[in-house]
């Protein structure tokens, strides 16, 4: 029976998380036969490739949650991964600054949060918080030890390699049969059928269309933000890592300023809607996504409920002087000038359909199936536990056929 199929575990998305649950699959059980499909020419050209790069500690995450114990762990693990493959990265630190008094209860709520996640926090004054960043502002600010940079898109090429898995690039998937007694066909666009025991959905901007398509009903919709990036022109303005407290009732953390490993500074992203999931501009439509995100229930209640939030952010993407207004509560010395665009991101926030954004990491599954079905940041950093834990499913999926 093993002959008939073309592999034993079918991923389908390469981006980090889908890489790292093939290199899990294979180091967990090795023998087993894994494919990766992924519908662009190389690796990591979404999510993964589309952020700051930051390794982020965990400090904002719930206790408790898959984001709390994947981002804290898998932190020290990235690190660990990049040492090991000669990876470019680096343990930074960070600082989170409050620049109003409003803010300051949500800077305390933060130093606890971090104690209770295991993370180290030290509590900075204006003049501590000179010592760090000479030129950012603010009334109070935390620093976080364990933040870090690293070049994901290098890892996620690391992952790929070290998996022994089949990449199969330019395979973009258009339909599946999915049998529980048999497991799942998949067809490409150029007609190719791959056959699996066991299928994993780590598509991620997608990950909702393939989980229907395997007939599954993944009860949320991924509702795409597009985060806008611009490169600061003066990078000594900026030494490390600075981030914004956040508003607890978003997921979003904020503009934020980031010393990448290359040695340039990121100063971004904001949060606005995007018009298609691979949305990097507003000249991208593409109706029936955009037609799926409007008929989704949760969309429109967001939209109720955080319209206030969302027209600052489509003034900031609209308005470079908004947002060097915003920048500037960090960095005063900024100056329209100052910031270059640069590539943006589209953040796959999954909605359900009360209007909730899905604030933790989501893994669900079908018969012979697992859907990543919420993986926005921090699921760079957290990518090796998410991958582990996404293959433990896999593989027990696979031992029950």
């Amino acid at each position: 029976m093993r002959s008939t199929y073309d592999c034993d575990v079918l991923v389908i998305g390469g981006g980090i998380v889908g890489l790292s649950t093939a290199y899990a699959i294979t180091r967990a059980a090795p023998g087993t036969r894994v494919t990766v499909l992924e519908k662009e020419r190389g690796p990591a050209r979404h999510q993964t490739g589309r952020n700051s790069g930051v390794i982020h500690s965990g400090v904002y995450y719930r206790p408790g949650s898959l984001k709390a114990q994947y981002a804290t762990r898998g932190a020290t693990e990235m690190v660990k991964f990049c040492a090991e493959y000669g990876i470019a990265h680096a343990v930074t630190g960070k600082l989170i600054v409050a620049t109003a008094k409003p803010e300051l209860p949500r800077l305390h709520a933060l130093v606890q949060r971090g104690r209770e996640n295991g993370i180290p926090v030290r509590e900075l004054g204006p003049t501590q918080i000179a010592e760090y960043e000479p030129e950012v502002r603010g009334l109070a600010a935390i620093h976080v030890g364990t933040t870090g940079i690293c070049d994901f898109v290098a890892v996620a090429r690391q992952l790929a390699e070290a998996s022994g898995a089949e990449i199969r690039y330019g395979a973009e998937v258009v339909r599946i049969d999915r049998r529980p007694a048999l497991g799942a066909a998949v067809r490409t666009a150029d007609g190719t059928i791959v056959r699996a025991r066991v299928l994993v959905n780590c598509a991620g901007l997608h990950c909702d269309e393939i989980a229907r398509l395997t007939g599954d009903d993944p009860g949320m919709r991924i509702v795409p933000f597009r985060g806008e990036y611009y490169t600061l022109a003066r990078p000594d303005l900026v030494r490390g890592l600075v981030y914004p407290v956040p508003d607890p009732a978003f997921p979003f953390l904020g503009v934020h300023l980031t010393r990448g490993i290359d040695g340039g500074v990121h100063v971004g992203p904001n949060a606005v809607p995007a018009l298609a999931r691979e949305g990097y501009d507003w000249s991208v439509v593409r109706p029936r996504e955009l037609g799926s995100t409007l008929s989704w229930p949760g969309s429109w209640r967001i939209a109720r409920r955080h319209w206030r939030y969302g027209a600052g952010e489509l003034r900031r993407s609209l308005s470079t002087a908004a947002f060097t207004t915003a920048v500037r509560r960090l960095l005063p010395a900024v100056a329209p000038e100052d910031l270059v665009p640069a590539a943006a991101g589209v953040r796959a926030q999954a909605v359900l359909r009360d209007g909730t954004l899905v604030d933790d990491f989501l893994i669900k599954e079908g018969p012979r199936t697992v859907h990543v079905l919420n993986a926005p940041s921090p699921a760079a950093t957290a990518s090796l536990p998410i991958g582990r834990e996404v293959a433990r499913r896999a593989l027990a999926a696979l031992a029950g056929t």
